[in-house]
C-alpha cells in the first residue's frame, strides 16, 4: 500500500466528510501550509496584479511612436503626462495625470509568443518546463508568508487560470477565485455560502460532533485531543460576517464606486483595494480581451460599434487603474502595496491587414507603482518602431526577482516540490535597481 495512504486515519476520513457536509470546496486553500524559511523585510506588505490577458499593445498604450510611419504608429495620438518628457496614449488621460506615482518599463523582452507559454513566464519568472510546473507570485507568497486571517492569502477576481496557480506547491496555495462579476447587482462570492438547508445551528452540531469524535479517538489512541486547524479556518470563513463584508461592494459609497467605473475591471480593482485593506497579501485582477488581432480601434477604444464615448479596453483600464492608485494613496495604502499592470507580451510593430496587431514578445511594457517604487520615470526603451529593446533589456526573470524582493522574499530561497526537491524561487533574474 502507498505510504501516504497508510497515514490516512479514521479521523482524517471523518474530517473530510464533515467538510463536504459544510459545502467547503475551499478547504484545500487552508490545508498543508508548510513552515517557510525566513524572509527578507518586505517593502510591499500587499500586492495587486492587474493581469491584462491576451497581450496589450505597447504601441497603443505606454510606448507610442508618433514619429514612425502610419502603419507602425497606429490610430491613436501620444499625449504628454504630468512628468515632462513622458508620453502615453491619448486614451489614458487619467493615468497621464498620475504618472509621477508610476514607473514605466518599456524594455521587457521574452522569446515566447504563445499565450500559454508566455503567461507562465510572466506570472512565474520561469520559462515553462515539461517536467515541472512553477508556482505563480501569489502562490509563492502564500507559502512563504504565514498570515493569520480568515480571508485566503491569495485571491483572484473574478477567475484565475493555470499559469497563475500553485504549480509544484501544495494546492493549499492555489488562488481563491471569487467566481463572478463584481459589477453585477447579483454579485456573490462562491464558496462563502453554505449548502441550501444547512443552517448555522446544523453547522455547529456537526462541529460539536467532530470535536466529540476527536476526544474519543484521542482517548483510544492515548493522545491529547486537538482541534483540526484546517476545519476551524474553513468553518470561520464560511460563518464569518467579517469575511462576507470584505467582499461586499455595496458598503462603498456611490461616489467611490463611480470613480472606478461601472464595468467589471473597475469594480474588480475596487474589490482588490478592499481585500488588501483587510489583510489579503496578494490579489490578481484578471482582465481579458487584449488579444487584438483585428478591429483594434473597436476593441481598444470604442468597445462597441457606434460608441460616442469610448468604453473599450484602454479607457476602461484608465478609469479603474487610476482610481485604484489614487484610492490606495489617499488611504495610506500605496506605500505598502505593490501594484503591477502587465500582460504576457506586446503586439507587432506593424498593423496587419485586418486592422489589428499580432503577438510580439520581443519588446513590451509594464507599469508598476507603490511599495517604494521610484515613480515618474521610464526604465528601458524600445527602438524607433517598437520592435526590439534599444536600451536596458529586462526579462520576466528580472521582473520576478524584483517583485519577490519587494515582497520580502529572497529570490535565492528554495521551496520544496512534492517529492522534497528544493527549487529556487527565481533563477537567473537580476534586480531592477532603477525601480527601487
Amino acid at each position: 500500500m502507498n505510504a501516504h495512504l497508510k497515514q490516512i486515519t479514521r479521523r482524517d476520513i471523518l474530517r473530510v466528510g464533515s467538510l463536504g457536509a459544510l459545502g467547503l470546496s475551499l478547504i484545500d486553500l487552508v490545508r498543508g501550509r508548510a513552515v517557510a524559511e525566513p524572509a527578507l523585510r518586505p517593502r510591499a506588505k500587499n500586492c495587486i496584479l492587474l493581469w491584462l490577458d491576451g497581450g496589450p499593445s505597447h504601441l497603443e498604450t505606454f510606448d507610442l511612436k508618433p514619429d514612425a510611419p502610419a502603419e507602425v504608429r497606429g490610430p491613436f495620438r501620444a499625449i504628454s503626462t504630468a512628468v515632462p518628457g513622458i508620453q502615453i496614449s491619448e486614451l489614458l488621460p487619467r493615468t497621464a495625470r498620475i504618472t509621477g506615482k508610476l514607473a514605466l518599463v518599456r524594455s521587457l523582452t521574452s522569446p515566447l509568443g504563445e499565450h500559454g507559454l508566455a503567461n507562465h513566464y510572466l506570472l512565474t519568472g520561469y520559462q515553462p518546463s515539461p517536467v515541472l510546473q512553477y508556482p505563480s507570485y501569489g502562490s509563492v507568497l502564500s507559502h512563504v508568508r504565514q498570515v493569520e486571517s480568515i480571508l485566503p492569502p491569495y485571491i483572484a477576481v473574478p477567475e484565475s487560470r493555470s499559469p497563475a496557480g500553485a504549480g509544484y506547491l501544495s494546492s493549499a496555495h492555489e488562488p481563491f477565485a471569487t467566481g463572478s462579476d463584481p459589477s453585477k447587482p447579483e454579485f456573490r462570492v462562491r464558496d462563502l455560502e453554505r449548502f441550501p438547508g444547512v443552517t448555522e445551528a446544523r453547522l455547529n452540531r456537526r462541529r460539536e460532533y467532530l470535536a466529540e469524535f476527536e476526544r474519543a479517538q484521542a482517548a483510544v489512541e492515548g493522545t491529547t485531543a486537538s482541534t483540526d486547524p484546517t476545519f476551524e479556518q474553513a468553518y470561520r470563513l464560511v460563518t464569518s460576517t467579517a469575511a462576507k463584508r470584505a467582499f461586499d461592494l455595496s458598503a462603498e459609497t456611490a461616489e467611490v464606486r463611480a470613480g472606478y467605473g461601472p464595468r467589471m475591471f473597475g469594480q474588480s480593482c475596487l474589490l482588490a483595494r478592499r481585500l488588501v485593506e483587510r489583510g489579503v497579501p496578494f490579489v490578481t485582477v484578471w482582465n481579458t480581451g487584449w488579444d487584438t488581432h483585428d478591429g483594434l480601434t473597436l476593441q481598444l477604444r470604442d468597445g462597441y460599434s457606434g460608441a460616442k464615448t469610448g468604453v473599450g479596453l484602454i479607457p476602461t483600464f484608465d478609469l479603474g487603474f487610476s482610481a485604484l492608485i489614487e484610492d490606495l494613496d489617499q488611504r495610506g495604502l500605496l506605500a505598502e502595496t505593490l501594484v503591477i499592470a502587465m500582460g504576457e507580451f506586446g503586439r507587432t510593430p506593424k498593423l496587419n491587414t485586418r486592422g489589428g496587431r499580432d503577438h510580439w514578445p520581443r519588446v513590451f511594457s509594464a507599469l508598476l507603482a507603490g511599495a517604494g517604487i521610484n515613480g515618474g520615470k521610464v526604465i528601458g526603451a524600445s527602438d524607433r518602431v517598437g520592435e526590439s529593446p534599444q536600451d536596458r533589456p529586462i526579462t520576466p526573470a528580472d521582473l520576478a526577482a524584483t517583485i519577490y524582493t519587494l515582497l520580502g522574499i529572497d529570490p535565492q530561497q528554495t521551496l520544496p516540490t512534492a517529492d522534497g526537491r528544493p527549487v529556487r524561487v527565481n533563477t537567473g533574474g537580476q534586480l531592477i535597481h532603477e525601480l527601487i
